[in-house]
């Protein structure tokens, strides 16, 4: 019997629906539309595409191996695609709650164009939001940080169509 349908049997309710309803307690469902328009407006300034992901807290697996959140983020970045771009110039920003984690994980094509530094400073700054409780203003800063570093590096020629190969909805687990 999987872990959580053992949870499930003992107490009744499945922990990752406990999760999501975590996750949505601190990011409502009108905040995660703005977030989504927020990646929306991002992709019309760039050919790159922007992830958002917020999860509640690690699966059991990686508490139990002490995984860290960026192992987390970079499964998660394998997981939803974001490597699957043409250019390879997609980002996902990934927040884990339970540790008030952020973390930007670019593709290779990106990362050619803007050092790790950037990213490590743009989560450093993002981080006192998180800590004050300010999940959707830190996540907008983020998608505004990561926008600037996309427009510079894959600017969206005026006119072009927008080809959106990943969804804009923040995926919440």
């Amino acid at each position: 019997m999987a872990g959580w349908q053992f949870w499930k049997t003992l107490f009744g309710a499945d922990p990752r629906a406990a999760d999501a309803r975590r996750v949505h307690a601190v990011v409502p469902a009108e905040a995660l539309q703005r977030l989504t328009a927020c990646v929306t407006a991002s992709e019309a300034r760039h050919t790159g595409q922007v992830r958002l992901c917020i999860e509640a807290r690690l699966p059991p697996s990686y508490v139990r191996r002490e995984a860290t959140a960026r192992e987390r983020a970079i499964t998660l970045f394998g997981k939803l695609r974001v490597w699957d771009t043409e250019d390879n110039n997609g980002v996902l920003i990934y927040l884990l709650l339970s540790q008030h984690a952020i973390e930007i994980v670019a593709d290779r094509g990106i990362d050619r164009h803007v050092p790790t530094t950037v990213w490590q400073d743009m989560v450093a700054g993002l981080s006192a939001d998180l800590r004050a409780g300010r999940y959707e203003e830190g996540l907008r800063q983020a998608i505004e940080a990561v926008t600037a570093e996309l427009a510079r590096s894959y600017p969206r020629a005026p006119g072009a169509p927008r080809d959106n190969t990943l969804p804009d909805t923040p995926v919440v687990l």
